[in-house]
């Protein structure tokens, strides 16, 4: 069977398609706009969301891209509104943690990796150069894990021996039938964002290799990236490649920009369908 296609009647090869979604599962409130565009005025601030974005296959499968946090120390630290566990805020969408059948992690911070193992039947999807890097050398030196915890990385390790673990092998592969996978723009040591094929055609999900619309209009870096200067012309090129790769500028999902819950169709509080 060809990649990305499934069977139909009498034989026949239909593409697979998904049903996307965009979850907000918290509102991280007052988040200076600085942390996420560069050169952003110091005094400007915005309350951001949260989210995981759930894809409902034609072909059965229950994906999700990345998948969130919930332990109490974050919810100590960071003081979201209206927070539910991702697994909730999933379910309210209609899919329960334990039929998810695949994790996508775009990269390894915290906000978006912490809840990987709520989904307790899953293959994780992690590029290999992300999940070697953070469950290695990361470690040898002050400084070089900003964002990156200790413990989500031993949940990863677990899960990798409970045989669920999958590494994606660098740029423009294809995980799962519809859903490919390319190299970001040095968010982390080796980020990655997904383009997904659904009925109206390709949607591309940055993650933060796009935090919000405003990082498109004003070709503006993202206010955190690894590597310095070569850092933020990576993450230019990779906005520059995630809007090539869509089929309309309107199915471009940035990472964490409230204004998704408005452009886009809304199912219930919090969940929006990306088409």
């Amino acid at each position: 069977m060809l990649a990305g296609l499934i069977a139909g009647p009498a034989g026949a090869q239909a593409p697979v398609t998904y049903e996307a979604y965009a979850v907000r599962f918290g509102i991280l409130p007052a988040f200076q706009v600085s942390g996420l565009v560069a050169g952003a005025d110091r005094s400007r601030t915005l309350d951001i969301p949260v989210m995981v974005w759930l894809l409902k296959g034609s072909n059965g499968r229950s994906v999700l891209i990345d998948s969130g946090f919930y332990r109490q120390k974050f919810l100590d630290q960071w003081k979201p509104r209206d927070f539910r566990s991702p697994a909730a805020a999933v379910e309210a969408a209609g899919v329960k943690a334990d039929a998810i059948t695949d994790v996508i992690i775009s990269h390894a911070h915290w906000d978006h990796v912490d809840g990987a193992d709520l989904f307790p039947r899953a293959t994780v999807w992690m590029q290999r150069a992300e999940y070697q890097y953070y469950t290695g050398e990361a470690w040898f030196a002050r400084g070089t894990h900003g964002g990156v915890d200790a413990e989500d990385m031993q949940a990863l390790v677990k899960i990798d021996t409970e045989g669920r673990l999958r590494f994606v092998e660098g740029d423009d592969k294809e995980v799962v039938p519809g859903i490919r996978c390319y190299i970001g723009g040095k968010h982390t040591h080796e980020s990655q964002f997904c383009t997904v094929a659904i009925a109206g055609g390709t949607a591309v999900f940055t993650s933060d290799n796009v935090y919000l619309y405003e990082n498109f209009e004003k070709h503006a870096p993202i206010a955190q990236t690894v590597d310095g200067e070569e850092g933020k012309a990576s993450n230019l090129r990779a906005q520059d490649r995630a809007k090539s790769l869509a089929s309309s500028p309107n199915l471009i999902v940035p990472g964490h920009d409230p204004a998704v819950f408005e452009r886009f169709e809304r199912v219930a509080d919090g969940i929006v369908r990306i088409k």
